[in-house]
């Protein structure tokens, strides 16, 4: 498998994810966000952690009202 082929199948994966968490946001939203986080670490020499941090970077582009991850503290 390829660098290539694994970048996208990463993306899809991290996407997937983020949509099942964040289900009140549009998919083309999520994706997008997904792509710019991927964008930003797409040329990072240890491809290992790639998909986790492109989860963690598009978590943090997605906007704060988007409803997803843990609940509030009451």
């Amino acid at each position: 498998m390829t660098a290539e082929s694994e970048d996208v199948q990463a993306i899809r994966q991290v996407a997937e994810r983020l949509m099942e968490a964040y289900p009140r946001l549009d998919a083309a939203v999520v994706q997008s966000t997904v792509l710019t986080a991927y964008e930003e670490l797409r040329y990072a020499r240890v491809r290992t952690y790639l998909p986790v941090l492109m989860e963690r970077r598009a978590k943090d582009l997605l906007p704060p009202d988007a409803g997803g991850g843990t609940p509030p503290a009451p």
